[in-house]
């Protein structure tokens, strides 16, 4: 069913919504209007096999995929604004609408843009088999051989290398682009799947100190990898499902959500995005090893790492006056907020705060809950089980 509004308002559509037979609950508490209910699958891996790039904090391709089927049309855009992986961007093309990302990390532009227009996996073949990699090995000292063998670490020198020449030369091709986002996914991991020895779940790199505990606890030595075998595999894995179908060129942005001048005015459908939450996740030392490979400095990257409510809620209100000058009057905007300090800090709250007085009618907050297999606590709502997964959405609607 396609939500035409004001024909067929989206909170109507949300009480009366059933994905596994079981009712939306609707409640108030504190002066916000709550809809809980399974709003879509918790099965991992449903989503296209493009999806299936790993990142810390990323939401399910079901989530933006909710929102586009029942508030947008082809061809219409779909934006971002902390794009991470690029799941909404991403899913936004799978749908045929025009996909608009934007991060302040460089390196979120890396992993979604190939997927957009993946090259063939001949093409992949064919250039892996002509990467060079007999270069000698590295001069460097033993930190990264806390992750991997010493020709491990000269294969991935080598295309590194090769990487970053090629960009500095201007001929990164397509090809090349795919190459370095699935290389970039596969630095680190917890499986013979990854360049590295055992670590780490693939979304997260940790410390050198860290990693060499792991390795005298497990009593483990990194083991030779075949670095081109595995870019292959991950490859061929990504594109089971088939390329990405035609769709509105995309536009990528890397810089702050609040100031996004590539955009223009009302140009936005809707919006569906999860911000940085709090002190939660400190992407800067998840992704070290990732910008390392990909030529970027981290520490020059402005990520937000907001210590208080007040200073949180400031950035979402700064963010929020942006997004009323992009997204188009009647357009809409899918806020997912998450968890923080054991859920003693309801952001919802924070965002109903921030959003006072700017062009937008808050309309609710959306909670999916499922069983799943992580725990989580869901807040106001009477299952606090354990082994539940929930999204806390924000819906908003800019003013007409």
């Amino acid at each position: 069913m396609l939500i035409r509004p004001p024909d067929a308002p989206l909170l109507e559509a949300l009480k009366t919504f059933s994905f596994d037979g079981a009712a939306t609950e609707e409640f108030w508490q504190d002066g916000l209007r709550y809809f809980a209910n399974a709003f879509w699958t918790s099965a991992q891996r449903r989503g296209h096999s493009l999806h299936e790039v790993s990142y810390r904090a990323c939401f399910k391709p079901q989530l933006p995929e909710f929102f586009i089927a029942r508030l947008t049309a082809p061809g219409e855009t779909v934006y971002d604004p902390f794009s991470g992986r690029g799941t909404t961007a991403l899913q936004a093309a799978m749908m045929g609408r025009r996909p608009a990302a934007n991060d302040i990390n460089p390196l979120s532009a890396m992993l979604v843009r190939p997927r957009f227009a993946p090259p063939t996996l001949a093409e992949i073949s064919a250039r892996l088999a002509a990467l060079d990699l007999s270069g000698p090995a590295p001069a460097t000292d033993d930190t990264l051989l806390a992750f991997y063998h010493p020709e491990t670490l000269r294969q991935i020198f080598a295309i590194r290398r090769y990487l970053l020449d090629r960009q500095a030369d201007g001929l990164l091709d397509a090809v090349d682009d795919w190459v370095r986002m699935v290389a970039l996914n596969r630095l680190t991991g917890h499986s013979t799947g990854f360049f590295s020895v055992y670590t780490l779940p693939p979304n997260q790199a940790t410390s050198v100190v860290a990693q060499r505990r792991i390795n005298a606890r497990r009593a483990q030595v990194p083991p030779p990898r075949d670095v081109r075998a595995i870019i292959h595999r991950k490859s061929k894995s990504l594109l089971k499902d088939g390329a990405t179908p035609p769709h509105p060129a995309a536009w990528l942005g890397t810089g702050a959500a609040e100031a996004t001048p590539g955009l223009a005015d009302a140009s936005v459908a809707l919006l569906v995005t999860s911000p940085p939450f709090l002190d939660v996740v400190d992407y800067e030392a998840d992704n070290w090893l990732r910008c390392w490979f990909a030529g970027i400095a981290s520490a020059g990257v402005n990520l937000a790492q907001h210590r208080t409510t007040a200073a949180w809620e400031g950035f979402v209100r700064r963010s929020f006056a942006e997004f009323a000058r992009v997204v188009r009057p009647g357009g809409f905007v899918a806020f997912e907020v998450g968890e923080v300090r054991q859920g003693h800090v309801l952001l919802e709250r924070h965002v109903a705060a921030a959003i006072a007085g700017l062009p937008f009618d808050l309309l609710g907050v959306m909670v999916n809950r499922q069983n799943f297999t992580k725990t989580a606590k869901v807040w106001g709502v009477g299952n606090n089980s354990r082994g539940t997964n929930t999204n806390r959405i924000v819906l908003a609607r800019r003013r007409l």
